[in-house]
């Protein structure tokens, strides 16, 4: 029962909103001495589980370099790029992204894109740029809006477009799967069939992307009779 230690020690750990990674490695340490494992030994365990999933590590050494580059413009440098291309909107623009993220995941790149490495720094604010450009002051509801609309074009390109890859992890699972109930299905033939789903995904999403501007406009417009009139009364 002792060995159950960690559990409590998460759960009251995050309840207290404490640091994760503390809570995480008390928890492991204390679950280690209570199954009387040498101390020395409960480091070498987490020393070689650090090194064998270091990759997953990877992405916090991104947020920072984010962070600087957002401090120094990076923002404000995309909407300058994007106000220089006059035939930019924020629908044509998003469909773009939204179709070099499904052919990105096509071929097996996934890490080409995503919300803290793409989204975030450069997609959302170009996306508000280009809105700028042709309506003016946008309100904060038309901004949380086009970030929204930027998400979910990557995760819409993303997840039809890995399906396409047949060295994807869901495509070889649903292969043992198969394969485990008698069934033989070869990895490129489920992959073919990802096919047409993934074009329907690209026309359907980029139907409501290209109906996102007439949204924009009509909510700018609305946003702007509102203020005149409350300035009236």
């Amino acid at each position: 029962m002792l060995t159950l230690i960690g559990i409590a020690i998460v759960i009251v750990g995050f309840a207290l909103r404490f640091n994760p990674l503390l809570v995480v490695t008390v928890a492991g340490i204390a679950t280690g001495l209570a199954g009387d494992l040498p101390f020395d030994q409960i480091l070498t365990s987490f020393g070689e589980a650090f090194v064998k999933n270091r990759y997953l590590s990877l992405f916090i050494l991104t947020l920072p370099v984010i962070g600087l580059l957002e401090r120094y413009g990076l923002k404000e440098q995309a909407q300058v790029l994007i106000s220089k291309v006059k035939a930019a909107t924020t629908g044509r623009l998003l469909i773009l992204y939204l179709f070099v993220r499904e052919i990105a995941a096509t071929i097996g790149l996934t890490s080409l894109g995503g919300h803290a490495q793409m989204v975030r720094p450069l997609v959302a604010p170009m996306a508000e740029g280009a809105a700028e450009n042709r309506y003016g002051t946008l309100p904060e509801k038309v901004r949380n809006q086009i970030k929204a609309y930027a998400a979910s074009a990557d995760n819409v390109g993303l997840f039809f477009g890995e399906d396409i890859f047949i060295a994807f992890g869901a495509i070889l699972l649903m292969k043992g799967f198969f394969e485990q109930n008698g069934i033989k299905v070869e990895p490129l033939d489920m992959a073919m069939w990802g096919i047409p789903t993934a074009i329907a995904a690209f026309l359907i999403h980029g139907t409501r992307l290209l109906l996102l501007e007439r949204k924009i406009k009509r909510q700018v417009e609305e946003s702007q009779v509102n203020d005149s009139t409350s300035t009236y009364v």
